[in-house]
C-alpha cells in the first residue's frame, strides 16, 4: 500500500476508531446472531484480485462490527473488564506498524529493554521489590504454564534431559476456585489430571492453608512429589482472595514453589485499602498480573514476575547456532523465558497507559470502579427480592434472586437481549448466581443503576 493510500484510509480507521468509542452506548454490547452468519455472508473463498481497501473497512464495519460482544461498551459486566484505553490503542497501533521481534536482545534492542523497564515501573506501582524480573506474555493461561514449567524444572531436575516417565508422580495444589487454566498448565506439563490438587476453601471460599498442610504431607508419604502451589488473589467465579501470607508459610515448610494468581486482581494492590489484602504476595516465587483485565491495556498483554528468573530460563532456553549472539551484562533473550520465539512489543501500549496516565490517575479509576462495586453490592442488600450470594470482593459483586434459579438466570438473559448491559452467571453453593464485574473505563454510577434497574424490571416479568 503506498504511504499517500494509507494517509488516506488510516485517517479513516482512526476516525472510526474515535467515533466508535464516543458513541459506543448507542451500540448494543452484545446481539444475538444466528451460528454461521459471517460464513453466509462472506465468500467462500479470498478474492483473486486485490480489492479497494475502502470497500473493505466498509465491510468491516457492515458484518463483523454487528456480530462482536462489545468489550469496551460500558455496560460490559461479564467475564472480567477488558476495556482498551485511548493511549493503549495508540500503543498497539505503532507496535504493530514498527513490527518487530524481540526474541534476542539484537533483534530489537529496544523492545527488549523497554518491556524490562515497562514490567519493572509496573512492580514498583503495585508494590512488588525490584527482585521480581518481569516478562510479558499473551494471557494468563501462558504466563501461569510458564511458572509451572519453572516449578517443574525445581522439583524434577532430571526430567530436563529425561522427562517424566518412570519418575514419581507430581502435585499441584490450588483451590477449589482456582482458574481452569491452572489445571490447562498441569495437563500441558504432563502431570495428568491427577496432579492437580483443589483444596478445600472456607466461607468466604478462600483456599485453607490447613488443608493445603494435609493434602501436601499426604502427597509425601505416599510417595508423591509435591511441585507448586497456586494462590489466587481475585478468583474468576467470586473474586476470592485466597490468604497468600499463609499459603506461602506452607509452602515453605515444604520447600514447594508458589506462583500467585493475581491476574484480575493484581492491579488493585495500586489502591492502599486493597493492597493490605495482598500483604505476603511478594513472597511468591512467581506472579502473574494481566494489564489487559484492569490496567484498560487493550488485549493481549500479561505480565509474568519471577524472583527465580534463572529457573525460568533453565525451563526453557534452548540457543541454536543462528540465535547465538553477543550480548552485555545486563541484557536478556525473551526467548528464554517461555515457549514463543516470535515476541510482539507488547510493552509499548502499556508504557502508553503508566505515561498517559500515571500511578495516581490508574489508582483513581480502580478506586472508582469499586466505589460502584461497593454501590451495587447495597442495592441487593438492600433489596427485598435479591441477595448476595458471596462476599463482595474487588469490583466482582456475585448475587441472586430470592425466587430461585429460574427466575435468576431468565433475569440475566433478559438484560442481556436489550443490548444495555452484558453478564455472565456461575454456580455458588449449587445455586445460579449473576456476576456482576466492574472494570471497565467507561462504567459511570450510571450504568450502574441502570443495570439495576434493568434486572428489577427482567425479574418482575418472569414472576
Amino acid at each position: 500500500m503506498p504511504p499517500d493510500e494509507l494517509r488516506v484510509h488510516g485517517r479513516a480507521a482512526l476516525e472510526w476508531v474515535a467515533q466508535y468509542l464516543e458513541t459506543i452506548r448507542d451500540t448494543p454490547v452484545f446481539d444475538t446472531p444466528e451460528p454461521g452468519f459471517l460464513a453466509e455472508a462472506l465468500p467462500g473463498a479470498a478474492p483473486e484480485h486485490g480489492e479497494e481497501m475502502g470497500v473493505i473497512l466498509a465491510d468491516f464495519e457492515r458484518l463483523v462490527v454487528p456480530g462482536l460482544t462489545h468489550w469496551n461498551h460500558p455496560g460490559f459486566y461479564g467475564y472480567f473488564a477488558n476495556s482498551a484505553s485511548g493511549p493503549g490503542i495508540l500503543g498497539e497501533l505503532l507496535a504493530s506498524a514498527v513490527n518487530v521481534n524481540s526474541m534476542v536482545w539484537k533483534s530489537s534492542p529496544a523492545a527488549t529493554e523497554l518491556e524490562d523497564v515497562t514490567t519493572r515501573w509496573l512492580a514498583r506501582m503495585l508494590g512488588l521489590p525490584d527482585t521480581f524480573e518481569g516478562v510479558i506474555n499473551d494471557t494468563a493461561s501462558s504466563s501461569t504454564m510458564y511458572a509451572l514449567a519453572a516449578a517443574r524444572e525445581t522439583t524434577f531436575p532430571e526430567a530436563h534431559e529425561k522427562g517424566l516417565f518412570g519418575l514419581p508422580p507430581g502435585r499441584v495444589y490450588a483451590s477449589e476456585e482456582a482458574h481452569s487454566s491452572v489445571e490447562k498448565a498441569v495437563l500441558a506439563l504432563g502431570l495428568g489430571q491427577e496432579g492437580m490438587v483443589r483444596i478445600p476453601v472456607d466461607g468466604a471460599r478462600r483456599m485453607d492453608p490447613t488443608g493445603l498442610r494435609r493434602a501436601i504431607a499426604t502427597d509425601l508419604e505416599a510417595g508423591r512429589r509435591p511441585m507448586a502451589v497456586v494462590p489466587t488473589l481475585g478468583t474468576t467465579g467470586v473474586a476470592a482472595i485466597d490468604p497468600v501470607a499463609a499459603v506461602i508459610e506452607v509452602a515453605r515448610e515444604f520447600g514447594v514453589w508458589v506462583h500467585v494468581d493475581a491476574a484480575y486482581g493484581g492491579p488493585a494492590a495500586l489502591v492502599p485499602e486493597v493492597a493490605e489484602d495482598f500483604a505476603g504476595w511478594e513472597g511468591g516465587d512467581s506472579i502473574v498480573v494481566n494489564p489487559h483485565k484492569w490496567l484498560f491495556t487493550p488485549m493481549d498483554c500479561s505480565v509474568l514476575y519471577s524472583r527465580r528468573p534463572e529457573v525460568l530460563a533453565r525451563a526453557f532456553s534452548i540457543v541454536p547456532e543462528y540465535l547465538t549472539t553477543e550480548q552485555g551484562a545486563h541484557t536478556r533473550s525473551l526467548m528464554d523465558y517461555g515457549i514463543a520465539l516470535g515476541r510482539r512489543l507488547r510493552s509499548l501500549k502499556l508504557w502508553f497507559v503508566m505515561r498517559y496516565f500515571g500511578r495516581a490517575g490508574l489508582e483513581g479509576l480502580i478506586e472508582e470502579h469499586l466505589r460502584l462495586a461497593r454501590l451495587f453490592a447495597s442495592l441487593v442488600e438492600e433489596s427485598a427480592s435479591w441477595s448476595m450470594a458471596s462476599p463482595l470482593e474487588l469490583a466482582l459483586v456475585v448475587f441472586r434472586h430470592d425466587a430461585g434459579d429460574a427466575v435468576t438466570r431468565a433475569a440475566m438473559d433478559r438484560v442481556n437481549e436489550t443490548g444495555r448491559a452484558f453478564l455472565t452467571h456461575t454456580v455458588v453453593d449449587d445455586r445460579v448466581v449473576i456476576r456482576l464485574s466492574i472494570g471497565n473505563i467507561r462504567t459511570t454510577e450510571a450504568d450502574v443503576r441502570e443495570v439495576w434497574s434493568l434486572l428489577n424490571q427482567a425479574a418482575d416479568a418472569e414472576r
